[in-house]
């Protein structure tokens, strides 16, 4: 016997090893957690960096146009663009509008040069005669 008539193992210090394994599977989670945080922030950023890309590919083919002394044919046409070491791929596609002086443009950028490349951006415009 302890200290008032207690039996000296209720005073015993230390975890369970119940409690031992709740504190660890909660911090299992918190872990899981921000692993999980850090996988998206990544990805976003990437998704960010790679629509930056492409959204320059896509205005340097329009400014393109843009600077061309004539009118662009009515058509599609395909080039890639080569930006922070990435190749994109960019298809142009002009199409007429109801004023002959115009011609509506869009240019689409994929991820790689390949037709079959996931689509990051589309932009389109104007584009008129001078």
């Amino acid at each position: 016997m302890s200290l008032r008539g207690l039996p000296s193992r209720l005073h015993a210090r230390g975890f369970t090893l119940i409690e031992v394994l709740v504190a660890l599977a909660i911090t299992a989670i918190a872990l899981a957690a921000g692993v999980r945080a850090s996988s998206a922030l990544q990805y976003n950023a990437q998704r960010q960096s790679d629509t930056l890309l492409a959204q320059i590919c896509a205005e340097n083919e329009l400014v393109k146009m843009r600077l061309a002394k004539q009118m662009p044919g009515v058509g599609d046409s395909s080039s890639t663009c080569q930006q922070a070491g990435q190749t994109m791929g960019v298809t142009v596609s002009v199409y007429p509008t109801p004023n002959p002086s115009f011609r509506r443009v869009e240019a689409a950028v994929r991820a790689g040069p390949e037709a079959s490349a996931n689509p990051v951006l589309s932009v389109a415009t104007i584009v008129g005669r001078f």
